[in-house]
């Protein structure tokens, strides 16, 4: 009885110690408290060691093979390195992201010091084979080695690629065109059911989001529209894609500047010219130089042009119908000097010449005066008159030598021993034969007026029909590139 009394007490009293000898010692507590560097380094490669112990990356990372596996990816559009119209080859600079659930990836993160996530070599886990159909060359894109991988199996990897593609590039609206280059992402040989793709964030993100595109080239983007489809290439097994299409528009203010301006100062010069007088020479070398600089304009701006053989930009037809206006400028200009030079070898204006170009062409120009145009005519009428004054003074000469002679057969005057007759016969042959050349040198005036009268008429009619033409080229073209530009 005593013995069993005596258990009982020393029970009672060693029951209170039994917390204290298995607790740890306060000591250990408060330095894995303090001191979890190391501890979760070692928390770091315990967990790796278990994520790797018996993980087979050549297989599909689904327990259940029926499965679908997910992968989400996202396109950001940082820079646009290039265009090549030639080679129809866009070079551009994206960030790529794509991320899918790995569900032999998971652990319990109270297991491992509360760790969430941890980077891992991308070349020990499983990658979807995911590339971009248009891909014609391998850019020069920085090795990203390590992916993330979340304690519920989310794997994402993210990196910046280079991409070279190939891109249908429309280049009859240089430089106000709007180039549409498609990226289009799928699996190369999972079909649909193995592995479907979808996007991370909306289309709407997507679409306007350019927050890290560099904007300060010569490339401008507008928008990224992205597209989800399934195909299938022999009706059994589908595949699906995602399709980004990467909208940029040409900024045109550097080809305006050094294409445009030019052309149209010379063409400017062109029109001006026209008010030089048409029966001076200077008006053919004028429009001879301005045809020549242009051909130099033309040599000098062809490497800036873009080159392709499937067709030629409007701005290289503008070049050349500019280059046809020049040339049907000279030709204008050549006739029209040929006309006014020279009329004394030419017969005289053919009347129905004359009605259509000196009588109804002057009506629908608008020429009230066509003495205006020419102002030789003014001369030549008072060279006529001169003319004229002239021949009467001879005239009323001879007649008063008449008198002389008849009034000395009468006896009123007495005869003189100088025999005059034959000096004044001399002298009226002179008269007339000068009469003569008058009368033919007017004729010859006349004719050379009334070609002249034509060439000026002629001048302002093509003049007015040229200046036509050059306004109404001019105003469809840049109605044209103002539509492209605001569309």
């Amino acid at each position: 009885m005593k013995a069993s009394t005596l258990c009982s007490a020393l029970g009672a009293l060693l029951i209170p110690l039994v917390p204290l000898l298995i607790a740890p010692p306060a000591r250990a507590v408060k330095r894995t408290e303090h001191t979890p560097g190391r501890f979760s380094n070692a928390t770091l490669v315990r967990l790796s060691e278990y994520l790797s112990a018996g993980y087979k990356k050549g297989v599909r990372p689904v327990r259940d093979w029926r499965q679908t596996t997910m992968v989400a990816i996202d396109l950001m559009v940082y820079a646009i390195l290039n265009v090549d119209e030639k080679n129809q080859v866009l070079t551009t600079y994206v960030w790529y992201r794509q991320q899918w659930v790995d569900e032999f990836l998971v652990w319990n993160p109270e297991d491992f010091d509360d760790v969430k996530q941890v980077s891992i070599p991308t070349t020990n886990v499983w990658v979807p084979d995911i590339l971009i159909n248009e891909f014609v060359d391998v850019g020069k894109s920085p090795d990203i080695p390590y992916v993330y991988v979340g304690h519920n199996g989310l794997v994402r990897n993210y990196k910046p690629i280079q991409v070279v593609t190939a891109c249908s590039l429309n280049i009859y609206n240089f430089p106000f065109d709007v180039q549409n280059c498609s990226l289009t992402f799928q699996s190369w040989l999972h079909i649909i059911n193995d592995i479907n793709i979808s996007l991370i964030r909306t289309p709407e993100e997507v679409k306007v989001d350019k927050s890290v595109f560099m904007n300060q080239g010569e490339w401008e983007l507008l928008h990224i529209l992205s597209k989800y489809k399934s195909f299938s290439i022999d009706e059994n097994d589908h595949y699906a894609e995602m399709k980004f299409h990467v909208v940029i528009r040409r900024r045109p203010l550097f080809y305006t500047v050094n294409l445009l301006l030019p052309s149209i100062f010379l063409m400017l010069m062109d029109i001006v010219g026209f008010y030089l007088p048409p029966d001076s020479g200077e008006r053919v070398s004028f429009k001879i130089t301005l045809l020549l600089g242009y051909s130099v304009f033309l040599i000098i701006v062809s490497d800036t042009l873009p080159a392709t053989a499937i067709g030629t930009p409007l701005i290289g037809v503008y070049f050349v119908v500019c280059m046809a206006l020049l040339v049907i400028s000279l030709t204008e200009t050549v006739l029209i000097v040929r006309l006014v030079h020279k009329q004394d070898l030419q017969p005289r204006v053919p009347d129905w010449l004359k009605r259509l170009v000196l009588e109804k062409a002057p009506l629908l120009l608008c020429i009230r005066d066509k003495h205006k145009f020419c102002p030789v005519l003014s001369r030549g009428s008072d060279l006529s008159h001169y003319t004229e004054h002239n021949m009467n003074t001879a005239r009323c000469s001879h007649r008063n030598c008449d008198s002389k002679d008849s009034d000395r057969g009468l006896g009123l005057v007495p005869p003189s021993r100088d025999t005059t007759a034959p000096i004044m016969d001399s002298i009226l042959l002179e008269i007339c034969s000068i009469r003569q050349f008058l009368d033919k040198r007017d004729e010859s005036r006349d004719i050379a007026k009334e070609w002249l009268q034509v060439g000026y008429v002629l001048d302002v009619l093509l003049f007015r029909v040229y200046l036509v033409a050059v306004l109404a080229y001019s105003i469809t073209l840049g109605t044209l590139w103002s539509v492209w530009q605001y569309a």
